[in-house]
């Protein structure tokens, strides 16, 4: 039988217990009979003040992911979707590829998840020169410019704002993030892309790419669609950016 509600598709999404973005961010852009289940990857909120710290974020979540994963299951859901940012870019391309390919023999279900998804998406606008956006310290940094770097991009500009716990990345404004965006915009970046799913970008990534006239990718947006079209959902969704609305 067909689930009622979820009859196009029943995701089972993986978000951290310190995450307020991505639920109501990922439930904006969802299509009639498509569900979204949530699964909470429980780790606590702890300061984020340094390399260290910031290192042991990566490890609490990685411990927590598969209590989170087998929660989840029991839902019978279609497609796992990570709503995390940084443990998909951790430790470059191989290890992200190593990480979806755990999870899916875990499930055996297709995952969509962020390092995937912004390569992807910035490959439908051929955009090879980026300049990325980040909550960050330094080592999240780095790990998402080697990220890129080994898929073949160039990141020309990178900005961490080096927010102080988890919680706190849901804090930052809209004021702060269009000004970070602007930062590392120049004639030479093909896109700019915004990672760290608890920064509240997708509804703002559409207008800031209006004002620029070129791609501006927010993470969660790019993580829903590759959900949502890898599923065969071409539904064209607006108010998040070109990426719904034309691929």
């Amino acid at each position: 039988m067909t689930d009622s509600l979820g009859w196009r598709r029943k995701y089972a999404v993986l978000i951290p217990s310190t995450n307020t973005s991505v639920q109501p961010e990922f439930d904006s852009m969802r299509p009639a009979g498509v569900t979204n289940h949530v699964s909470r990857i429980k780790i606590p909120n702890i300061p984020l003040n340094n390399n260290d710290d910031f290192n042991r974020l990566i490890s609490l979540i990685a411990a927590a992911q598969d209590d989170a994963v087998d929660s989840v299951m029991s839902c019978e859901p279609d497609h796992l979707v990570l709503g995390i940012s940084a443990e998909t870019f951790w430790d470059g391309l191989a290890a992200s590829r190593k990480l979806k390919a755990y999870l899916e023999e875990k499930t055996g279900l297709p995952v969509a998840m962020g390092s995937d998804a912004c390569s992807l998406a910035l490959d439908s606008y051929g955009a090879r020169t980026i300049g990325v956006v980040t909550p960050y310290q330094p080592v999240g940094d780095e790990n998402v410019v080697r990220f890129f770097e080994e898929c073949g991009y160039r990141v020309k500009r990178i900005k961490g704002l080096r927010c102080d716990s988890p919680v706190s990345i849901a804090h930052v404004s809209e004021a702060r993030l269009e000004e970070a965006l602007l930062g590392v915009n120049s004639d030479g970046v093909d896109a700019l892309v915004q990672v760290g799913t608890n920064l509240a970008m997708a509804a703002l990534a559409g207008r800031v790419e209006k004002k620029l006239d070129k791609p501006v990718l927010a993470i969660n947006t790019a993580i829903y669609w590759q959900a949502l079209r890898s599923a065969g959902i071409q539904d064209k969704i607006s108010g998040f950016g070109s990426l719904l609305e034309r691929f």
